[in-house]
């Protein structure tokens, strides 16, 4: 093997033992949204895992769940944005730049 098909591999088994890393602390890593002025408010982790949900009793009213319902996705999406996005911050300071899809 050449010494620069070497260094490639050798770069590369590095990156997969950082990614590999990174998968792992997924599931440490958390964001928190809120909707509706804090209404609703929830945790969720780089493992795509509710940890939290938190609904204030006056967000509850009985005669409009729809609104119940358009806070909590709301919330639950944007938290799920946050942590994806320090996820793919921190894979990027791994890869590179590299855009590996479906890493995170």
């Amino acid at each position: 093997m050449s010494k620069g098909l070497a260094g490639i591999m050798k770069q590369a088994q590095m990156i997969q033992s950082k990614m590999a890393k990174l998968q792992e602390e997924a599931s440490q890593k958390t964001a928190e949204a809120t909707a509706g002025g804090g209404a609703v408010t929830v945790v969720v982790s780089g493992k795509n895992e509710i940890k939290s949900l938190v609904i204030k009793p006056e967000a509850v009213d009985p005669n409009d769940v729809e609104m119940l319902q358009d806070l909590i996705m709301t919330a639950v999406n944007e938290a799920l944005k946050k942590v994806h996005a320090e996820l793919s911050e921190e894979m990027s300071k791994i890869t590179g730049g590299m855009n590996i899809p479906g890493l995170f």
